[in-house]
């Protein structure tokens, strides 16, 4: 499939991006697909076309681009109305997709897990319902699935709202049941008295390349936007012998569409619930300010505690894409922060003062849990009250039951009481 990539450019002084790094941006997003990009463009707008975006001398010259270089599908990396969509279609006799439509795409090849697969879905309908729009016929085409980029010939979308709804009603049960599931898992983790210390960051920062290092998985990681979609949990032992619970989430994208903001809310979890979190910024990017501040816009969009948004490390990777002098001066900042470490996923570096700076902030931290003893375990009984861990007992003929509060390194000490 031939692709034309567009950023139309709208004059705003408050954007943080130069209009190139966006184009870009949206380039690599289309990259992560299947096609073959052959044109991409920043377009100058001043003020944007209700009906069809651009102006009628614009849409007649990108006409004859597209014809020229057999362009198949055009991405917008803007939001488009229904009807700007389905009049650039008509103009151009294209397929034309959007940025949600794009990010929805992505989303849908890469999700794995079943609660990500629904996730997808569910903020694909949500998606197409906005889209309903019945004049599509000159296509002759689906919109159904996840087939955004589908192939003439196909049908028109179903134009019965309703149906949409009753598949986003039986979406919605589906995930309801698995949701469930991961609260039991969750709370299954809760028994585990490691603290969890969760990745986050823009996209293509290297949160998967670092995990990689820090566990020893092999989760998919690439030079790729969206390379990793569905959380992945691993524990991992720290230099003081502590061991925490490491998870690895979505990459974070400038204008997230709100449908996979509320979708993906609950992949999220691990990071709501952390202890700490790891901020990876790929500190090489031209633009990493302006990544930072999207996914720090996120984090306040996903409600993440006060509590949790002050256990914050940020996390400079790709540092051996810096020049000497780069370098240097990301870690003088470096040596004089207290949250702030640089690291290089790819060579290892700084990666064991990384490890052990997470070994101390996570130190203090205590959790209340119950413990069950029966009535033989007396040496373990006196191991509690000898380190001052019992807060209450209660005590019945079969068992003793102990309410303690402790550091996940005591709690992993008395395992091996």
């Amino acid at each position: 499939m031939h692709v034309s990539v567009l950023h139309p450019n709208l004059l705003n002084p408050n954007k943080r991006r130069t209009p190139e790094h966006s184009l870009e941006e949206a380039v690599s997003l289309a990259n992560a697909l299947d096609i073959e990009i052959l044109h991409e463009a920043v377009i100058p707008l001043k003020k944007p076309n209700a009906g069809t975006l651009f102006g009628s001398g614009k849409l007649l010259e990108l006409s004859q681009i597209f014809k020229s270089n057999d362009i198949d599908l055009v991405i917008i990396d803007g939001p488009l109305t229904p009807i700007q969509q389905r009049n650039l279609e008509k103009e151009w006799n294209l397929k034309v997709l959007d940025r949600t439509g794009l990010i929805l795409e992505i989303f849908g090849d890469r999700a794995q897990t079943r609660e990500g697969v629904l996730q997808v879905d569910l903020a694909a309908l949500n998606y197409q319902r906005s889209r309903l729009v019945r004049t599509w016929t000159h296509l002759e085409r689906q919109r159904g699935g996840l087939s955004f980029i589908g192939g003439a010939g196909e049908t028109q979308i179903e134009s019965d709202r309703r149906q949409i709804d009753d598949a986003i009603l039986r979406l919605k049960k589906q995930l309801e049941k698995v949701v469930k599931t991961r609260e039991l898992h969750r709370s299954a983790r809760k028994k585990i008295p490691y603290p969890i210390v969760a990745l986050v960051g823009y996209t293509n920062a290297g949160k998967s390349t670092l995990f990689n290092y820090m566990t020893g998985a092999k989760v998919f990681a690439k030079d790729m936007l969206f390379a990793t979609l569905d959380p992945t949990m691993r524990e991992v032992e720290l230099p003081s012998g502590q061991k925490i619970i490491l998870s690895d989430t979505v990459g974070f994208i400038s204008e997230l569409p709100t449908q996979l903001i509320a979708a993906f809310r609950a992949t999220l979890e691990e990071v709501l619930d952390a202890n700490l979190i790891l901020h990876v910024r790929d500190i090489s990017h031209p633009e990493t300010e302006a990544q930072a501040n999207d996914v720090n816009d996120i984090l306040e969009e996903l409600d993440v505690s006060d509590n949790t948004k002050s256990n914050i490390l940020e996390v400079w990777n790709k540092t051996d894409l810096l020049s000497n002098d780069e370098l240097i001066n990301a870690k003088n900042i470096s040596d004089r922060s207290e949250k702030i470490r640089t690291v290089s996923a790819l060579t290892g570096d700084g990666l064991s003062v990384l490890l052990s700076e997470i070994d101390e902030n996570l130190k203090e931290i205590t959790v209340s849990d119950v413990v069950k003893l029966a009535l033989t375990e007396g040496g373990r009984r006196a191991w509690l009250y000898k380190n001052n861990l019992v807060k209450n007992e209660v005590s019945n003929e079969n068992f003793i039951e102990l309410s303690v509060t402790w550091t996940p390194k005591q709690a992993a000490q008395f395992l091996k009481v």
